[in-house]
Formats: C-alpha cells, sequence, structure tokens
C-alpha cells in the first residue's frame, strides 16, 4: 500500500471490477480517455487477472482514506528496467470525484513508487488535447509536455491531438526535495 493524504494505492484486485464498469458506463469519461470499447465485468476480471501475471506492470486501485472506497485506477505499465523508463495510465471511475485533487494526489503517489521505489528514470503518459483538466492536473505534478501527434484521435465527429508528457527521476527530486508527499 502507498498513503496518502487523502488517497491510497493498493493493489487492484476482482473486488474492484464494479467500480472499474462504472467507467464504462460514462460517455464522459470514454471521451476524456479515448476509450471506445466497452468491457464487460468478464472482460474487466480477466484482463486483472492477465495484468497480474505481467511483471512489466504494477496496476493499483486509487481508493479514499477515509472510508476505503475504490475511486480510480492506475497503471505503470512497459515497465523497461534496462532504460529505466515506463509508461503512465490512471482513471476516476466518476466524474463527481474529478476536480477534488484526488487524481493529483494519486499521480504523485504513483510517481514516488515509480522513482523511490521502482528506481525508473522516466514516466511518460499520453493525454488528449481535448482533456483540459487532465493536462492541467499533469502539469501541477511536475510532467512536460514534450511533443504532440496531431489528430492522433478521432472521436466525437472531431480530431484531437495527442499530447505525450513525462517526468524525469531528477525533476521529481528537485520538487520533493522539502520532503516526502
Amino acid at each position: 500500500m502507498i498513503k496518502g493524504d487523502r488517497v491510497y494505492l493498493r493493489a487492484i484486485n476482482v473486488d474492484d471490477i464494479d467500480s472499474i464498469a462504472r467507467c464504462f458506463q460514462n460517455e464522459e469519461i470514454m471521451y476524456m480517455t479515448g476509450t471506445r470499447n466497452v468491457l464487460t465485468k468478464e472482460q474487466i476480471k480477466e484482463a486483472i487477472k492477465r495484468f497480474s501475471e505481467d511483471s512489466s506492470r504494477y496496476d493499483f486501485a486509487i481508493c479514499l482514506t477515509d472510508n476505503d472506497q475504490v475511486i480510480g485506477d492506475l497503471a505503470i505499465m512497459e515497465v523497461d528496467v534496462d532504460n529505466r523508463k515506463a509508461m503512465f495510465r490512471i482513471a476516476l471511475h466518476s466524474i463527481v470525484e474529478c476536480g477534488r485533487g484526488y487524481g493529483s494526489e494519486a499521480v504523485q503517489l504513483a510517481q514516488k513508487f515509480t522513482f523511490e521505489e521502482l528506481n525508473l528514470n522516466r514516466l511518460e503518459l499520453q493525454v488528449y488535447s481535448h482533456n483540459s483538466r487532465a493536462i492541467k492536473s499533469y502539469e501541477k505534478v511536475g510532467f512536460k509536455k514534450e511533443g504532440v501527434l496531431r489528430q492522433a484521435l478521432f472521436m466525437n465527429n472531431t480530431f484531437s491531438d495527442e499530447i505525450i508528457m513525462s517526468m524525469l527521476c531528477e525533476e521529481y527530486m528537485n520538487k520533493n526535495s522539502k520532503g516526502p508527499i
């Protein structure tokens, strides 16, 4: 478990299926993440099992510290130990939880795990240009824009750019030199 003030991360498990399934019932979340395929609970269960057997990834449930409610999930994936880098993704399961700082705190906990526990040098993510709330959140916690794949997504009758962002260990350490999260 990786504990913050308002949220904590724990290994994702099959008990989290109902919360994850909520993502696929919300059109705004689907659009923000560029998700087209709705997964059934059985498919989610199979994915959790498959992910748990994949040594190149770490999947976490995002839970509230005050009541243990699962509000989202995140993954550090494609861990490349040789090059000391990984990919990152996060999803809050309900729009109600957005804009409260839970996602930012969860991302900071994922950064802590990536740079302090896994000893990686680079954490990379992709976000769509129409998801301005996520972009602001990533920038707030230290991610930097480094590239744009122009008009990489066509959804809801419009094109969106795919923005590549990353954070390096040195940037994380400088940002957190005042002490732990």
